[in-house]
């Protein structure tokens, strides 16, 4: 058996860099048609922009911020075959600010019906790379969805988006039981009404009465993402506390795309490296995606060959964190990794 389906990560995932113009702007390189693409600023402080195919072109919502969608005709106005237009807004386009968009391929639809779950859901899903969109109505009591993946979702990020409300994030190794806000700093918490207690399966995710996940009568956005071997990773590790020789963690691939995120004991931000602000190590340079901030430079993880390596930050002993890994290229197979 081949060690990964997936021999060129960048056909599912990338990370496009860019520089505004602050009119009509043609974002060409990303290598696919997205689907799903999150913006932000590097130099200016902004709102990070979410736009998927399934809500529409010009629909926002904000990873950092409990607001409702909103509309901006000249943000992201179209998802074009090697990457996405862009209007005049300054938020995502102004004139000589640098910004850094990450990209996921779906199904190039604005999803189909999906009857798997008590609601009937709209999906867009790719189940080679373990990824889908998904959008549903809740009912404030205890129901399931369905996610088109095909496999166990390892993560979740819902959003409720017609009306003001929090982001629920679920997470493999948090449990059923608990979640965590994507838009704050807070450490998990226990609260059995997001996901009901109930583990996803390979067709479903399931809801309890929660306004965050299921608000009755409201519309919702999920980011469902089933691990991959060779792919993705999806997963948690504890800190040792060394400022000169930090945790390493196995992924199995050289990440293009980390997000990490303290769980335990105390508060963290979500903090968000690619493999294209910084091309070598240490990955120098991270986004918040809980905060409005600009890019800021700091050296506290490498970027290896098999995984990844925590320096000076992200590493407090004892204390544990999740992680969102997708691969430049797997260790293994027809295109191998290299150490950077």
């Amino acid at each position: 058996m081949a060690y990964t389906t997936i021999k060129k990560p960048s056909d599912y995932f990338n990370t496009k860099l860019y520089t505004g113009n602050g009119s009509t702007n043609a974002i060409t390189g990303v290598g696919f048609q997205p689907d799903f693409t999150w913006l932000k600023s590097r130099s200016i402080i902004a709102n990070h922009r979410l736009t998927d195919a399934v809500r529409g072109v010009t629909k926002e919502i904000y990873s950092d911020s409990t607001n409702a969608e909103a509309t901006d005709a000249t943000g992201l106005t179209s998802f074009n075959s090697d990457g996405f237009t862009l209007g005049d807004s300054g938020d995502y386009n102004e004139n000589s600010q640098t910004f850094a968009s990450w990209n996921w391929l779906a199904d190039n639809t604005s999803g189909s019906s999906n009857t798997d779950g008590s609601i009937t859901s709209t999906v867009s899903a790719n189940t080679t790379s373990g990824f889908s969109i998904v959008s549903y109505t809740g009912t404030g009591a205890n129901a399931t969805v369905g996610h088109g993946l095909g496999a166990v979702p390892k993560m979740i990020i819902v959003k409720k988006y017609n009306v003001t409300g929090s982001w629920g994030v679920y997470h493999n190794s948090l449990g059923n039981g608990n979640f965590l806000y994507l838009n704050d700093t807070n450490a998990s918490a226990s609260n059995s009404t997001l996901w009901n207690n109930t583990s996803p399966t390979s067709s479903v995710f399931n809801l309890g009465s929660s306004a965050i996940s299921n608000s009755s009568s409201n519309s919702h956005i999920a980011y469902c993402f089933a691990e991959k071997t060779g792919y993705s990773k999806f997963g948690s590790y504890v800190g040792n506390g060394s400022s000169t020789d930090g945790t390493f963690v196995y992924t199995g691939f050289s990440p293009s795309f980390l997000i990490l995120k303290r769980t335990t004991d105390s508060i963290g931000s979500w903090t968000m490296y690619d493999n294209k602000r910084h091309t070598y190590n240490p990955n120098g340079e991270y986004l918040l995606a809980n905060d409005s901030g600009a890019a800021v430079a700091f050296d506290n993880v490498d970027f290896l060959s098999n995984g990844f390596k925590l320096r000076a930050g992200f590493n407090n002993a004892s204390s544990t964190y999740i992680y969102m890994a997708i691969a430049k290229e797997p260790l293994v197979g027809d295109n191998p990794a290299t150490a950077r």
